[in-house]
Formats: structure tokens, sequence, C-alpha cells
């Protein structure tokens, strides 16, 4: 039996290069997969790769900023699944990486604290029903190494995912008694999200100040930032997601998962 044999996943962000390769293993894994987000093109390319491969997967346009919704996109997908297993946010926030303080607007310091909070918030709110009713379910998130780290040029984001990983934890205290699990994935960067992701343009401003090219930069990170001398892969973060959202995980809850390829040792 496959993993996530039988499961419903919801994947808002999985048009996304981390989104979309969680979907196709999700598939893979046995769950029907629903994958959402603002942009329909990468939706259908990734519902076409799952469905080619005889796996189940459906596209929806849906603003996980919106609340109303969200909770219409989780209602129609309950109607039509009969209920919901797994819900995973890989939703992308453009945000600036690279000015240090000094140089930092507060719209551009704010832009990835309210952006991922509020699509988590919006998101896990409006899912935690429906994983409750059945006394099961889990909830992915994704932070970055910024959340534990220190230094220049990336002080909005580490906020950010400092406070994604305290979401996680405190929401895994709470959704806990309903049976359901929480689980915080931190990958590093990904070098396969360049051109292709809303990390571009951070990866481009710490690249810049550190006089390079944003692959030169990211080469740099894996080689002296790094403990094994890589970055994950997307399929790295799948492969794990897939293995957190199945049963085998169903002790682990509040966890922050360590992707990092040794950039942080827990």
């Amino acid at each position: 039996m496959t993993m996530l044999e039988k499961k419903v996943a919801v994947v808002y962000g999985g048009g996304g290069s981390v989104g979309g390769a969680i979907a196709r293993v999700f598939a893979r894994e046995g769950a029907r997969v629903f994958v959402a987000g603002r942009t329909r093109d990468p939706l259908d390319r990734v519902v076409r790769s799952i469905t080619e491969n005889g796996g189940q997967a459906e596209a929806a346009s849906v603003d996980a900023t919106d609340e109303q919704d969200v909770r219409r996109h989780l209602d129609q997908v309950v109607e039509q699944a009969g209920h919901l297993d797994i819900l995973v946010n890989a939703v992308g926030v453009p945000h600036v990486q690279g000015p240090p303080l000094a140089e930092l607007g507060v719209d551009e310091f704010m832009a990835p604290v309210e952006g991922f909070l509020r699509t988590l918030f919006v998101t896990t709110r409006s899912a935690a029903p429906h994983l409750a009713a059945q006394r099961s379910g889990v909830v992915l998130t994704f932070s970055t190494p910024g959340g534990r780290l220190t230094g220049s040029g990336f002080l909005g984001n580490g906020v950010a995912s400092a406070a994604v990983e305290a979401f996680s934890r405190i929401l895994a205290g709470e959704l806990g008694p309903d049976g359901v699990r929480v689980v915080c994935i931190r990958p590093n960067a990904i070098p396969d999200s360049l051109g292709s992701s809303h990390v571009t343009g951070a990866f481009e401003g710490m690249a810049t100040r550190a006089g390079a090219t944003a692959a030169e930069w990211l080469g740099g990170l894996a080689e002296h930032g790094t403990l094994l001398g890589r970055l994950p892969t997307p399929e790295d973060v799948a492969e794990y997601a897939a293995f957190a959202a199945s049963d085998r995980a169903r002790t682990m809850t509040g966890a922050i998962a360590n992707l990092t390829a040794g950039s942080l040792v827990d």
C-alpha cells in the first residue's frame, strides 16, 4: 500500500516548484490531490503531469488571502471528495532580500510577515473544522533557515519564518486534541526554484550585495554554507512532506523538520 492511499490533500501554492513537486509525490503515493493558487496555467500543468501518470488531481483558482474564497473552495473539495485529510500551505509571497535595515522600507519589511502569516491563518482556519470533524488530519507549513539565523539582508524573511514556526508549534497544541497534527518543514534555499518562483527576486537581491549572480550565490551557499555541500531540490522536500503527512509519522506533531542540508544543526 502506498503511503497516502485514500487520502485527500489540498495544496495551496500547488503551481509553484515546491507545491507542484509535493502534489506530484502525494499523487504517486495514492492521494487525491487538489491544487490551488492564483494563476491557473501552472496548476493545470501540474494536474496534467499527475493524470498522465495515472494519478488523481484537480486544479482551482483560489486566492489564499481571501477567507471566503478559501472556505468556498474547501467546502467544494469536501463535498466532492467526502473528506479532507491533508492541508499544505506552500504559498509564495514576493519579498525583498538584500537591503540592510537602513535601506529597508517598512512596507518591504512587512510584506513577507503579513503575506505568509495571512495565508497560513486563512487556509488553516478554514480547513481545521473539516479535519477536526473526522478526528484526524495533517497541516504542513513551510519556513526557512532565516527564522534561526542572524545577519544582514533578510530581516523581513527571517521574522516571517520565525513567526511561521511559532504559529505551527502553537497550532499543534490547539489542534492536537482533535487528532490533527501540524508539522513545519524548514528547507534551505532551493536552486531549482530560480527563475520560476517568488524567491528568484530574493536570491538576486542577496547575490547582488555579494557581487555575484544568483546562481553563483546559491553555489557558494551550497559549498560553504551547508555540511553536505548541496542544497535541497523540490523533490527532496516533497518526499519528506509525503512521509510527514502519512500515518507512518502519526506521532509527529509540533515539529520543525530541518531540511537545510546542515546550514542549521539542531
